[in-house]
């Protein structure tokens, strides 16, 4: 949903605990994308081969020569979809 053009928010909030450094928060990030995560798990299931493993669990019935994808990889590509 976007905002209203005339409505503005504050560009920095400042949360002091005596004590403490303050903590300073700002929305001066840039561009942010909620997608960033699956590369880490991308990269995590490539190096521990937990999608490979998952696979090897199931029985495929299916005729091999009318196979085009195996369940390896029909599992991610149903986890990229998402």
């Amino acid at each position: 949903m976007n905002r209203p053009a005339t409505r503005s928010l504050s560009k920095q909030f400042r949360f002091e605990q005596p004590k403490s450094p303050p903590v300073v928060v700002n929305f001066n990030g840039g561009l942010v994308t909620s997608d960033a995560g699956l590369n880490l798990i991308a990269e995590i299931d490539r190096k521990l081969q937990i999608t490979s493993q998952f696979a090897q669990c199931f029985q495929d019935y299916r005729k091999p020569y009318r196979i085009d994808h195996s369940i390896e990889n029909i599992f991610i590509l149903v986890v990229r979809k998402k």
